[in-house]
């Protein structure tokens, strides 16, 4: 069996010259952990339609075969486009991909969008509208499996709150990063120990509905 994953830039892996920038479906396979083989299409700035028209959907789906898991998360970037909104282009781009998963023998798992980190007077805003709304019913439409790393993650930067929050993702001075040598405060996209963390998540969550991942991936994620 393979995982298969289709996604923007904070599920894929990042170049070098980026690090520690990452995606979690960068950190779903540490090597010596998974039995099961994880090809990451993530791509940053991706949409459910620049997905397609960049030919990185074909490539996933000639990859796919009977019992293969696709996990889907899209919202970002198609919350930029108007004609991606969430109840038209961008539901029916998704219905469409789990068709063509389904077609191939695949297994097609929607995952809402995690969360970007915007807090105002110690609150955590909404950032992404009614786009995790959607996938959440298109689960139910469609017969398959959602895992909801919006209501997660949104979780997650609560209970560490504003500051502790703040660890997750890319934040460096001026200075401590070669690439952003004038510093970065970057709210959506992860620094590795955050992309660990939700990989991890992720991999309990796909276990506790039976699809076979061994626990022991937490043994290769750092605290």
């Amino acid at each position: 069996m393979k995982i298969l994953l289709a996604g923007d830039s904070t599920v894929a892996a990042c170049p070098g010259y980026e690090y520690p920038m990452s995606g979690w479906g960068a950190h779903l396979a540490p090597e010596t952990y998974w039995w099961a083989a994880v090809h990451n299409y993530a791509k940053g700035g991706a949409t459910t339609e620049s997905f397609r028209a960049e030919g990185l959907w074909y490539e996933l789906l000639n990859q796919t075969v009977k019992g293969d898991l696709v996990l889907i998360q899209f919202g970002h970037n198609d919350q930029k486009r108007g004609h991606l909104a969430a109840r038209t282009g961008y539901a029916d781009n998704l219905r469409r991909m789990v068709a063509e998963v389904r077609a191939k023998g695949g297994v097609p798992i929607l995952c809402t969008s995690v969360e970007r980190r915007h807090f105002s007077a110690g609150q955590l805003e909404v950032t992404l509208g009614d786009y995790p709304v959607v996938v959440r019913e298109l689960g139910a439409e469609l017969g398959l499996d959602v895992l909801d790393l919006n209501q997660w993650t949104r979780a997650l930067y609560q209970e560490l709150g504003e500051g502790g929050s703040k660890e997750l993702f890319f934040h460096f001075a001026p200075g401590e990063h070669a690439h952003w040598a004038g510093g970065l405060e970057d709210n959506t996209h992860f620094h590795e120990k955050g992309a660990q963390r939700i990989a991890l998540h992720v991999a309990e969550q796909l276990e506790s509905l039976g699809y076979g991942l061994a626990a022991t991936m937490s043994a290769g994620v750092r605290a």
